[in-house]
């Protein structure tokens, strides 16, 4: 984020809590950062709805107009204790500070180490958007308090070109869109688990039959490992003492079990049924591995955030030699999803060593530097993510920007240092000896579920012809046309292009509305002239007729399908 931009943000987050204290004396304050898409802060102790966010944004005015100066102190411990004596939450986060500093415009004084604006009246366009619970610290463990989003920009046109944005998105929502595409659903018996319906399932299998098709030709070799693994797998990969409390257990035949929530162990088990040699590297093995994690029910969200998902896991053992060819053949796979699903623009970020990791200094090093040389050679531009490496290895992450030029998280490449030595791996190198292989995980989808999530509201429901769970809708004008509706849905299914046939006793106009609704793609009107010249009447989004016939149509629509257009 822009560093003015941060400091705008974040100073109207001070200026929000300058009006919720006016307004409710005695909510409690907690923090109220800026964030990518906006600011929030946090209270306790304050019961308000949607509607009262007018009534604060209103306050919020009135503040920006006294131009309130933005002074910063440099205070003891001491004296910020008494300072923040009745405020709980700064309490205990002064036990973490050792220099407190204060920023104080008008009336009210916040903790915080800045930077902020000179004065109120400098912000010109801001928001209050929306309301949700939040942990403090963002540990259930914690009190839920109440969150109040907020969105700031330099200027106006900024702000409403971001609602315009916002309400676009609104209309795409996929947990809204899924429900009226008959998709998915959730249900409170199973908290956080889709429920895929029919049309949902042909959605999935026809990503899964691309994923296949597309990995077979880039030499991967697709395994399938058991959901449940007992308790010393998981204590051997790390994931009981350090992932636990986002796993699922049971207990089969007095042994501790649990549920995977990553596909990792299982597929290294497979690798170590075999003795490699250095011959059989790189060695490409994938997975799409149904995973449980126990996920707070307040950061559940459709399926972008769900408890059970598929992962299109691969794990790649490959020779120090062979890493960047790897990596750039990934690269090369990713692009060429994400470009077949409709994603044009691709954002590289690469995250290095964080304070707590395994492994040498110097294969960190050279891991990082094997990632660099690769985006270097192909001219990709890229950021670093200082220190934000996962403590098994350093990482690329490949975002995608949709329709609404939203960027979305999906693709990620990893080293891991970590697995091959806790499983002893090893191949047999030329020397005849053992030396332990070099491990890449990486996903492309990220979750099957996740990415469904985004191309809904990537195409507002209205998927390209290869994806759409029905790709052609037959409407009758009336039922002495029904017949010849028939014998052209025949057709249509015989050449396995998915259709449905609507001949109810209803007017044409409710029914093409009905279509629009379901997001159709392709929607073919029959009435007596189509029936005497043996053609269609194809309809597009404007209402505009074409008439052809049938074997053409057929024709174009098989050939739309086999490009993945």
């Amino acid at each position: 984020m822009d560093k003015d931009l941060e400091k705008l943000r974040h100073s109207t987050s001070h200026i929000l809590a300058t009006a919720v204290k006016r307004l409710y004396p005695n909510a409690k304050l907690g923090i109220g950062p800026a964030i990518e898409d906006g600011f929030y802060y946090d209270f306790d102790n304050l019961n308000i709805k949607e509607q009262d966010l007018i009534k604060i944004e209103n306050e919020m005015q009135k503040i920006i107009k006294e131009n309130q100066k933005f002074q910063k102190k440099e205070v003891s411990k001491k004296d910020a204790e008494n300072l923040f004596k009745n405020e709980p939450y700064k309490l205990e986060l002064l036990k973490e500070i050792d220099k407190p500093t204060i920023y104080t415009n008008g009336s009210f004084t916040d903790l915080c180490s800045g930077p902020h604006i000179n004065s109120t009246n400098e912000i010109k366009a801001f928001k209050l958007l929306s309301i949700a619970g939040a942990y403090w610290k963002g540990s259930s463990s914690n009190k839920m308090l109440t969150r109040i989003y907020g969105i700031a920009f330099k200027t106006q046109n900024e702000l409403k070109e971001f609602l315009h944005l916002k309400e676009e998105a609104e209309k795409r929502n996929h947990i809204k869109l899924g429900k009226q595409l008959n998709l998915f659903s959730f249900h409170s018996e199973a908290p956080g688990f889709p429920f895929w319906h029919p049309k949902g399932i042909i959605l999935k299998n026809e990503l899964i039959k691309f994923w296949r098709d597309i990995h077979e030709k880039a030499g991967y070799k697709e395994i399938q490992t058991p959901m449940i693994l007992n308790r010393q797998l998981w204590e051997t990969s790390g994931h009981w003492s350090n992932y636990k409390e986002n796993m699922y257990f049971t207990r089969i035949d007095e042994q501790d079990f649990a549920v995977k929530p990553m596909n990792c162990p299982g597929g290294i088990l497979l690798y170590k049924e075999n003795l490699y040699s250095y011959k059989k590297f790189p060695l490409r093995i994938a997975e799409l591995g149904l995973v449980h994690r126990h996920e707070i029910s307040g950061v559940l969200n459709g399926l972008f955030r769900v408890r059970a998902f598929t992962q299109d896991d691969a794990h790649i053992y490959c020779l120090p030699e062979q890493i960047e060819d790897e990596v750039n053949n990934i690269i090369n796979l990713v692009k060429e999803v994400y470009s077949t699903l409709g994603f044009k623009e691709y954002f590289f970020e690469i995250s290095t060593r964080p304070e707590k990791y395994v492994g040498s200094e110097k294969m960190w090093d050279l891991a990082t530097i094997a990632l660099k040389n690769v985006l270097k050679k192909r001219k990709i531009k890229y950021e670093i993510d200082e220190g934000a490496g996962v403590f098994y290895g350093p990482k690329i992450d490949i975002k995608i920007k949709d329709s609404l030029g939203r960027k979305w998280q999906c693709a990620t490449i990893q080293y891991d240092f970590n697995l091959p030595e806790r499983f002893d791996l090893t191949y047999e190198g030329k020397d005849g000896q053992k030396h332990r292989p070099i491990m890449l995980h990486r996903v492309v989808y990220g979750s099957l579920e996740r990415i469904i999530g985004i191309l809904i509201e990537h195409y507002a429901g209205k998927f390209p012809l290869w994806l759409a769970p029905v790709q052609v809708k037959i409407l009758t004008l009336s039922e002495k046309n029904n017949k010849f509706a028939k014998n052209v849905l025949e057709k249509l299914k015989e050449n396995n292009i998915r259709t449905e046939l609507d001949s109810r006793n209803e007017s044409i106009s409710k029914k093409v509305r009905e279509a629009q609704l379901e997001k159709i793609n392709k929607i073919v009107v029959i009435g007596d002239k189509e029936e005497k010249s043996k053609s269609i009447a194809l309809r597009d989004a404007e209402g505009k007729i074409k008439v052809e016939k049938l074997d053409k149509f057929i024709k174009d629509c098989l050939k739309e399908i086999q490009n993945k257009l």
